[in-house]
């Protein structure tokens, strides 16, 4: 923990060898969990069942908080919340449920999602009517599987909120409906009618690729975030090995990201109240190109914020 803030990452982009719900899962978590700059993990999907439970139980052992990332899951097999053919959306939806009861298992915080992809102009008002009614399905969901629970153990735990993340509209990143943060506060404030648990996530590593400035997504955004992830994007060199949405580690070269734009992102959190809450999570979401290693980018990433927080102290 640093001071003012806890710090988590992306298990599943640091070690992108994991993001299919296969591979060294355990052994790398372990990794993380022996390092005590990180007091939050962010997991995806787990296809094994010993695996998972030897994850929970590594989780508990290490007194480590937790998250859970459908994204991959969501990505990886095509799958869209926005869809406009309703069966389509159902197996999106299903998806994500079956993530939710995984993320109850491991004693998640938080789910986090993203939308769909964004059909242009004209089909962008539909898109986002399903989405809402997507996510609305999902918070109720959630908020089910914690009254189950509660019932089970004699708790008393609020539901697990669902986390939207805002993404890029453009060809060479993912391309999501969600997308600019103005829609995503629209989404934000349509789910909350009915379900408190919900909330948005803003990712300094979008901000570029959206065309957005960090003091402008995080004011609009304030009022709903629930989370925030850091890190790197190339959007200038078509023929950069990481161009578009793959979190390339900071000081990259073509980068858009580094200490002084982190140094801004810290300063607007802030500002805005984001890390004076309890919850004050900021997740590195990182990822090794190839020949590079996952614990030096690691290693990268925690200097760089440590840096970027310390111009924030001094008010640089």
């Amino acid at each position: 923990m640093l001071n003012g803030m806890k710090v988590g990452i992306v298990h599943f982009m640091a070690y992108p060898e994991t993001i299919g719900g296969e591979g060294p899962i355990v052994e790398t978590l372990r990794k993380i969990a022996q390092d005590d700059f990180f007091d939050l993990v962010e997991v995806t999907w787990i296809k094994d069942d010993a695996a998972s439970e030897e994850t929970r139980r590594l989780l508990q052992e290490a007194h480590l908080e937790v998250a859970y990332g459908a994204q991959p899951c969501l990505l990886s097999q095509k799958l869209d919340l926005n869809a406009p053919d309703e069966a389509e959306r159902k197996k999106a939806i299903d998806q994500v449920e079956q993530c939710i009861n995984e993320a109850y298992y491991l004693g998640a915080r938080a789910l986090s999602v993203l939308s769909g992809k964004d059909p242009g102009e004209g089909g962008r008002e539909r898109a986002f009517s399903h989405l809402v009614t997507s996510l609305t399905e999902l918070c109720a969901y959630s908020a089910e599987r914690s009254s189950y629970a509660s019932r089970q153990s004699s708790s008393t735990g609020e539901p697990m909120p669902i986390i939207l993340e805002t993404f890029d509209q453009v060809p060479f990143g993912k391309n999501c409906l969600i997308g600019p943060t103005k829609e995503a506060v629209r989404v934000a404030e349509a789910v909350k009618k009915e379900h408190p648990n919900f909330g948005l996530m803003i990712d300094l590593s979008h901000l570029p690729l959206l065309g957005e400035s960090t003091q402008e997504a995080l004011g609009l955004a304030k009022d709903h975030l629930l989370h925030v992830h850091i890190g790197n994007c190339i959007m200038k060199d078509s023929s950069h090995p990481a161009y578009g949405d793959s979190h390339p580690r900071f000081g990259c070269e073509g980068g858009e990201n580094d200490v002084s734009e982190l140094a801004e992102f810290l300063k607007v959190l802030k500002e805005i109240g984001y890390l004076g809450r309890d919850s004050r999570f900021v997740s590195f979401e990182v990822m090794p190109m190839k020949g590079e290693s996952s614990e030096l980018v690691i290693a990268g990433a925690k200097r760089t914020l440590q840096h970027a927080w310390a111009k924030v102290q001094e008010g640089i």
